[in-house]
C-alpha cells in the first residue's frame, strides 16, 4: 500500500483543457528512439563493427563515443520534460551494440537521476546491433521478457540473422502491460523487394499479440520500433492490422496514431527529399477509452527540436546525424524520437 501511494505521488497531476476540467490526471510518457549506431569502440569478435572502432573508417574514438552518449542523453532527458519532471517512463531503443552502451547511456549526467533500468538481449544480427527497453522503476516493474526470432532466408533458402523482437511483460503503475520493441529489416535492395522481410517480422510480433489477446482479452499492448516501413505500408496496415481509424477499430485491434502525421507529410527521417515515418508506437484498442480506471491514450508526438536538425545546405531540416558517410557531423541520430502521452484519472 505504501509503494502504491508513492507511485501515485511520483506521477505528475494534470488537468487538460480538452478533458474534464474537474478531473485530475496522472501522466505516463512512453517513447521510442533509434540511437543510430550506438557502438562502443571495441572490435568485437564475430561482429561486423570494424568501422566503429578508433582505427576503422569512421575513426570512432572514445571521444566521439562519449560525445554521442552526451548528445543522446540530452535528447532523452528533454522528451516530455515539459509535461512530467520524470520524462519518459519507458523508452524502446534500436541500433545499440550491446548492454554496455546502454549502461553507459543511463549513467550519463543527464539521465543518472532517472534511475533507468535495462532489458536487453544480444541479437544474432551480423552487425551486432540490438534493441532494448529502458524503464523507470517508479513506473514499470518487468515480470518476464523474451526475444522473438525473425527467421529470414536468402534466395537460396539459407537462413540469415536480423534483429530479434524484444517482448517484455510487466506492471505499469499497477496495470499489466505487454511491450514489444522492434527494428524490422531494412529496405536494402529496394522497398518492394525487401517488403516480405518486414512482413515476416510483423507476423512474428502479430502472432504473439494474438496469443496474448486470446489468453487475456482486453490486454494492454504497445508495439514500438523502427519498422523501416510507414504507417500505410502493408507490413503495418495489413499484417499488423494497425489502423488510424479510432472509431472503427476492433476490440482486439491495434491503433496507429501516426497515420495522420504521415498523411500530412510529417516524418521521423528523411531520404531523397521525402519524409518517412518509420518510428512508430502502436497501441491496443484497450487504451482508447477515456472512461476507464487505467491509463488511456491522449496524444502522440514527434520530438524534433531545432538543435537536432541540419541547419544548412540541401539537407536543412533533416535530423542531424552522427556521420555523413565517414565524416563526423557531431549530430544525434538520423531519426527523430517519438512518444505517447498516456493519462489516468485520479
Amino acid at each position: 500500500m505504501i509503494i502504491r501511494k508513492l507511485l501515485v505521488i511520483s506521477l505528475l497531476v494534470f488537468s487538460f483543457n480538452n478533458l474534464s476540467a474537474q478531473t485530475k490526471y496522472k501522466v505516463g510518457l512512453i517513447g521510442f528512439y533509434n540511437l543510430e549506431n550506438l557502438f562502443d569502440t571495441i572490435n568485437q569478435v564475430d561482429v561486423k563493427d570494424e568501422e566503429f572502432t578508433p582505427d576503422g573508417a569512421n575513426l570512432y574514438t572514445p571521444t566521439v563515443y562519449l560525445d554521442k552518449l552526451q548528445k543522446l542523453s540530452n535528447v532523452i532527458s528533454l522528451i516530455g520534460e515539459d509535461i512530467s519532471p520524470d520524462g519518459l517512463s519507458l523508452i524502446g531503443v534500436a541500433e545499440v551494440e550491446n548492454i554496455t552502451v546502454l549502461q553507459d547511456l543511463v549513467k550519463t549526467e543527464k539521465l543518472r537521476n532517472r534511475n533507468y533500468k535495462i532489458v536487453h538481449y544480444d541479437s544474432p544480427d551480423e552487425r551486432g546491433i540490438d534493441v532494448g527497453l529502458l524503464y523507470n522503476p517508479k513506473y514499470f516493474t518487468p515480470i518476464s521478457s523474451q526475444t522473438l526470432n525473425v527467421p529470414l532466408q536468402n534466395d537460396d533458402g539459407a537462413f540469415y540473422a536480423t534483429r530479434d523482437v524484444l517482448y517484455v511483460y510487466g506492471m505499469y503503475d499497477g496495470e499489466p502491460l505487454h511491450v514489444f520493441v522492434n527494428h524490422w529489416p531494412s529496405r536494402r535492395g529496394g522497398e518492394e523487394a525487401s517488403a516480405p522481410k518486414r512482413a515476416l517480422a510483423a507476423s512474428i510480433a502479430k502472432a504473439k499479440i494474438d496469443s496474448i489477446n486470446q489468453a487475456s482479452p482486453g490486454a494492454k499492448i504497445i508495439l514500438m520500433g523502427d519498422l523501416n516501413d510507414d504507417p500505410v505500408s502493408p507490413s503495418v496496415a495489413k499484417v499488423l492490422g494497425a489502423t488510424g481509424d479510432m472509431k472503427n477499430i476492433k476490440s482486439d485491434g491495434l491503433y496507429n496514431p501516426w497515420v495522420k502525421y504521415y498523411n500530412e507529410g510529417i516524418g521521423t527521417l528523411a531520404y531523397n527529399d521525402a519524409w518517412n515515418l518509420f518510428d512508430q508506437i502502436v497501441i491496443s484498442q484497450s487504451f482508447l477509452s477515456k472512461e476507464q480506471q487505467g491509463f488511456f491514450f491522449y496524444k502522440a508526438q514527434i520530438f524534433s527540436k531545432e538543435f537536432m536538425k541540419q541547419q544548412s545546405g540541401r539537407y536543412k531540416g533533416y535530423p542531424l546525424r552522427t556521420y555523413d558517410f565517414s565524416v563526423y557531423m557531431g549530430g544525434y541520430s538520423d531519426h527523430f524520437p517519438t512518444y505517447l502521452i498516456m493519462m489516468k484519472a485520479l
